[in-house]
């Protein structure tokens, strides 16, 4: 039998979560319980230590992976932190998961970074009662992300509305009050780094494009 788009993306997830050494969906969490180390035949075999670059590209890969954003967009977001008063890598973070598809799978209206971003894209979210379709959106404190009430009755959103996703997910972050049942999630104030649910030593992002500069 011939292999899905979908299918094929489930894969390369799999494999990508097994080469960054973080499980980036809950079906590649599975996978990585029972294969922790890299893909491919040689995934087992004792490597060289790597080099200080390597270590710092990886970290950022890391970090651009579980926000499943473009190069361009991880740098502004860099950028931006950097001219912000205060640490540039806990800054960076905060930019970054005030975006609203990050926050529509911290609320738990999706299962992973990449059904939020469709379920923006597809203007299925709402922000303080107004359609949004970019995942980049920045959310400010005080607003509320709710779904449309015509899309509210799809499968996913039910299925959400459950509380069912939160078997997959990290807890409820603090900065966010959630009403599953309402699919209605407030961003009450900016997160604290130890609240945030992302895998990363932000400091080595930070010396990353410090470096490339």
């Amino acid at each position: 039998m011939a292999s899905t788009p979908k299918s094929k993306r489930a894969r390369n997830l799999v494999r990508k979560s097994r080469a960054l050494g973080i499980p980036l969906t809950p079906k590649a969490e599975k996978y990585f319980e029972r294969r922790p180390y890299g893909p491919g035949q040689h995934g087992r075999a004792r490597k060289k230590a790597d080099s200080d670059y390597a270590v710092r590209l990886r970290e950022k890969q890391r970090l651009r992976a579980q926000y499943n954003i473009r190069e361009t967009q991880m740098l502004r977001a860099y950028q931006e932190a950097k001219r912000t008063e205060g640490r540039t890598g806990e800054i960076l973070l905060q930019i970054l998961e005030s975006r609203l598809d990050a926050l529509v799978l911290r609320a738990g209206f999706a299962r992973t970074i990449a059904q939020a971003r469709q379920m923006v894209v597809h203007r299925h979210i709402m922000v303080d009662g107004v359609r949004v379709d970019r995942p980049s959106f920045r959310v400010k404190e005080g607003q509320l992300v709710h779904v449309h009430p015509k899309s509210e009755k799809m499968d996913p959103f039910q299925v959400a509305a459950t509380g069912a996703n939160q078997d997959v997910l990290p807890d409820t972050p603090a900065y966010l009050n959630v009403e599953i049942d309402k699919l209605h999630a407030k961003l009450e104030r900016k997160p604290q780094r130890s609240e945030i649910p992302v895998t990363c030593e932000e400091q080595l992002v930070v010396e990353y494009y410090s470096r490339m500069s």
